[in-house]
C-alpha cells in the first residue's frame, strides 16, 4: 500500500525531495520506485498514442511491460549484477526526465564520462552548466554522502542540486576549473588543506552514520582484515613483491595498533584528493567526486595529494613544499602531530591499495587490465613502505 500511495502522489504532481534528510530510507526507495513506474507508464502510453491505441495506463499490456521493466531491474539488483556502464539505455531516458524536473536544459545533454563505476552527463543551462552523475553499485553511497557533506560544508563541497539515493543519481552545480588545468600549483593545496581538515574534524561526529549509509569502513580496527583480503586478491605484482607484502603483515598490524593509540578519530577520507578533484571558481575551492571515500584515519587523504605533486609536478620527496603542506593541514588538528602524520602516511599507502581492491572486484573482467596499470603503481608504492 505504501508504494501505491507513492504512485498516487507522483500522479498528483509529487516528486522526489531534492535534498533528502537522513533516515526514512524505505520511504525514499518507495518514492523512487513510484517514480520509475510513473516514467515507464508515461513512455509506454506515449507509444500507444502514437500507434492509435487507447492511452490507458491500466491496459494489461502496458502493466505487463512496466512489470517486466521493474522485475528485470529488481532481479539484476538481487543477483548483484551491474551493467558495464552505470546507466542502461532505459535509465538514460529516465535520467533525462529527472534532470528536467530540476533544471531547464539550454541545449543537448551530453555524456562526458562513461566508466564502469559512474557515468557523467553535461547539462547546459542558462548562464552556465550543471552535471548529472549516475553511480554504479560499488559507490552507491556517493549521492547521500555528497548531499550530507554539501549540506554541512557548502563552501567546500561541490554544490548538490538534487539527489536520488535509490537510483544513485546526483545533479551537481558547476564547480569551476579543475586545479589540474592550472598546473596543480602547491599554493592551491596550501589554501584548501586546512579547510579540508576542518571538514574532517567536523565529520568525526557523523562517522558511524556514514558507515551505516554504506561508506566503506577502513578504520584502524578493520585494516588488518583488509590487508588479508589484499593478499588474497589477484595482484598485478611480481611474486617477490607479493611475498614482501605477505611478510610485512605482522608489522602492518603493529602499525595500525600504534596509529590507533595516537588518538586521532576516524572520519571521512576522500582517498582521491588530487588535482582533478579540486576545482577553483573565482578563487573559491570545491572538492568533487566523493565516490572513493571511506571512513578511515583522516591523514590518509594526503597520500594521494602528495603522490600527484611528486608524479605530476615532479617535486622531490624532500621538497620543502611537502613540509609546508603538511604543517598547513595539521594546523587545525593541533601541535605535535608530525610523527603521527608520518605513521599515517605509511599505513595510508596500504589502506589506499586495500580500497582499490574493492573497486577492482566490482569491475567486469575486460576492464581489469587497464585498471591494473594504475593499480600496479599504487601497489609498488605500498611495497616501498615495507623497506623501513
Amino acid at each position: 500500500m505504501e508504494v501505491i500511495a507513492c504512485v498516487e502522489k507522483a500522479h498528483a504532481g509529487g516528486s522526489l525531495t531534492p535534498m533528502p534528510k537522513n533516515g526514512d530510507h524505505a520511504r525514499r526507495r518507495a518514492e523512487a520506485q513510484a517514480e520509475q513506474i510513473r516514467e515507464a507508464a508515461a513512455r509506454l502510453v506515449a507509444e500507444r498514442v502514437a500507434q492509435g491505441l487507447p492511452p490507458t495506463v491500466t491496459d494489461p499490456s502496458v502493466l505487463a511491460r512496466i512489470a517486466a521493466i521493474l522485475t528485470s531491474t529488481e532481479s539484476a539488483s538481487n543477483r548483484g549484477d551491474e551493467p558495464k556502464t552505470a546507466l542502461t539505455a532505459l535509465d538514460v531516458a529516465a535520467a533525462e526526465q529527472w534532470i528536467r524536473k530540476h533544471v531547464e536544459p539550454a541545449g543537448a545533454i551530453e555524456t562526458t564520462h562513461d566508466r564502469p563505476w559512474a557515468m557523467v552527463m553535461r547539462v547546459p543551462v542558462a548562464g552556465g552548466v550543471t552535471w548529472f552523475k549516475a553511480c554504479a553499485q560499488v559507490q552507491a553511497f556517493e549521492p547521500m554522502l555528497t548531499a550530507d557533506l554539501y549540506a554541512r560544508w557548502p563552501d567546500l563541497v561541490t554544490e548538490v542540486l538534487a539527489v536520488d539515493e535509490a537510483r544513485r543519481w546526483l545533479l551537481l552545480g558547476d564547480a569551476g576549473i579543475a586545479v589540474s588545468e592550472l598546473g596543480n600549483p602547491p599554493e592551491a593545496w596550501l589554501e584548501v588543506l586546512p579547510l579540508y581538515a576542518e571538514l574532517q574534524k567536523g565529520e568525526m561526529a557523523n562517522a558511524l552514520e556514514h558507515v551505516g549509509h554504506g561508506v566503506p569502513d577502513l578504520g584502524m580496527a578493520a585494516l588488518p582484515a583488509g590487508y588479508e583480503r589484499l593478499l588474497a586478491s589477484e595482484l598485478p605484482l611480481a611474486r617477490g613483491d607479493v611475498n614482501r607484502l605477505r611478510d610485512y603483515s605482522p608489522r602492518f598490524t603493529e602499525l595500525c595498533a600504534a596509529l590507533a593509540e595516537l588518538g586521532i578519530q576516524e572520519s571521512v577520507q576522500h582517498d582521491d584528493l588530487h588535482m582533478a578533484n579540486l576545482y577553483s571558481d573565482s578563487g573559491k575551492f570545491r572538492v568533487v567526486d566523493w565516490g572513493d571515500s571511506s571512513i578511515a584515519h583522516p591523514f590518509f587523504s594526503l597520500v594521494v595529494t602528495f603522490r600527484f605533486l611528486e608524479e605530476v609536478n615532479h617535486l622531490a620527496p624532500d621538497d620543502p613544499w611537502f613540509h609546508r603542506l603538511r604543517d598547513a593541514y595539521l594546523e587545525p588538528w593541533g601541535g605535535g602531530l608530525e610523527e603521527t602524520f608520518e605513521i599515517a602516511i605509511r599505513v595510508g599507502w596500504f589502506a589506499h591499495a586495500i580500497a582499490w581492491t574493492r573497486q577492482r572486484d566490482a569491475l567486469p573482467p575486460e576492464a581489469r587490465p587497464d585498471f591494473d596499470k594504475a593499480f600496479a603503481i599504487i601497489l609498488r608504492r605500498a611495497v616501498a613502505q615495507t623497506r623501513e
